[in-house]
């Protein structure tokens, strides 16, 4: 570990702002529950925007409920040097997902202002908005609004209490009638950097404090819908049964074998919401809906095991009586870090007189939906124990220290330059 006193960056400063913004829908004594679109989202915004405003920076909060603070370059009209990451939160989450790289970005630009640093283009902070998408089902929200990538349908997705997301945008002060407004033009950002805790064992089990990503594995997401007969318990016989729950049980499991199906393979498979209609004791389950998240590094590999998916589920129903229908929510291919990118990393990390491990990330992150316009690099933050989406989620205030200070070195190396870039395609 180096020691602070060599960083240009303040983690005194960056770890108070961490506290304060986790104390905005504190659960316990650790845990945060910040849902994308939610009063307590909106308090948080304000919370960050206040610091952009105290700093110098213009802020905004666009239509897709985006805040982005910009920092003026030598060249206005330059591509933008973005960098950011969220502030939402899972419903029972931790403290330091999404907003060390909302936080440590915003160090970063304070650390430049007071160093009188002067970008060649303009730098912009952003937390996106809804990257979680576990309130309506489906993230990466205000990235994805942002390069106007969204789907037909989206503003009508309704969170559990049957709010839709058009409605939750106006409650918090957008207007989906002027999304075009707040699209970025293609060409517009020249570079994407995110600082994120890692939410995985690898650092840890490598003793390193913070990694260099070289990609994210493409995820893809579906729905399920299994449908049957209800029936009396105690009247239906077991081998005149069509019951939707032993089916969705089978296919579970199923996916879980399939995951685990090539040893050392980095391919992982989860189901993590299901509903059971009627829901009740007595009642043959009817109705079973239930989602299914598999990612992989490797998307033939990933192609090859949602085959089979669709092959057990064919199976499963023919067995048990059963239809089915399935819902593609995302589907996005691997995305590979800019090597450009990484070379100016790994050159700040040796300055640094650290020696970082690279690797890749499984979870997604608003980076994946930005390779497509730009560039982009990420800095891994070493996660406690690999814990993330829980409150036991920790890292260090050393470990972010040492994260932040790589990001400040990268964009001061960066911004100090001609634009440059390579194919993002």
């Amino acid at each position: 570990m180096i020691q602070s006193s060599t960083f240009s960056i303040q983690t005194e400063r960056l770890q108070q702002r961490i506290l304060a913004l986790a104390a905005i829908g504190r659960m316990g004594e650790t845990g945060v529950c910040r849902l994308a679109l939610s009063k307590e989202d909106y308090e948080g915004v304000q919370l960050v925007k206040s610091w952009m405003e105290e700093i110098g920076l213009q802020a905004r909060i666009d239509d897709f409920g985006n805040l982005i603070g910009r920092m003026e370059g030598r060249n206005p009209t330059a591509p933008i040097l973005m960098l950011g990451s969220h502030i939402d939160s899972q419903p029972y989450g931790g403290r330091f997902d999404g907003a060390i790289g909302v936080l440590g970005a915003l160090e970063v630009v304070q650390t430049l202002i007071e160093a009188s640093f002067t970008p060649e283009m303009p730098i912009e902070v952003v937390a996106f908005c809804d990257e979680e998408g576990c309130r309506f089902n489906k993230g990466l929200f205000g990235s994805r609004g942002m390069m106007g990538k969204l789907e037909d349908g989206e503003l009508e997705r309704t969170d559990k209490q049957g709010v839709t997301r058009r409605e939750a945008l106006i409650s918090f002060g957008c207007d989906p009638e002027r999304f075009d407004d707040s699209q970025y033009p293609e060409g517009s950002i020249a570079t994407f950097l995110e600082l994120h805790i890692e939410q995985g064992p690898v650092l840890e089990s490598k003793g390193a404090s913070i990694g260099i990503v070289t990609g994210i594995a493409g995820p893809l997401w579906l729905t399920v819908e299994m449908v049957g007969v209800a029936g009396h318990t105690g009247s239906v016989p077991m081998n005149l049964r069509q019951d939707a729950l032993v089916g969705a049980a089978k296919v579970i499991i199923g996916l879980n074998e399939l995951a685990r199906s090539e040893p050392g393979a980095p391919t992982v498979g989860t189901v993590g919401s299901l509903t059971v209609f009627p829901d009740s004791r007595n009642i043959i389950p009817e109705k079973i809906s239930f989602t299914v998240d598999l990612r992989d590094i490797d998307l033939d590999r990933r192609h090859r095991l949602e085959e089979k998916l669709v092959t057990l589920l064919d199976d499963v129903a023919d067995e048990h009586g059963l239809t089915y229908t399935v819902r593609e929510d995302t589907n996005s291919e691997p995305r590979y870090c800019a090597e450009w990118v990484k070379n100016i990393m790994r050159e700040q990390a040796a300055d640094l007189g650290l020696t970082v491990p690279e690797l890749m990330s499984g979870p997604f992150h608003d980076s994946l939906v930005l390779s497509y316009f730009c560039d982009y690099g990420m800095i891994f933050v070493r996660s406690q124990a690999g814990i993330s989406h829980n409150p036991q989620e920790f890292s260090s205030p050393e470990d972010i220290g040492c994260g932040t200070e790589l990001l400040y070195r990268t964009v001061r190396h960066i911004a100090s330059q001609p634009q440059r870039s390579e194919s993002h395609e």
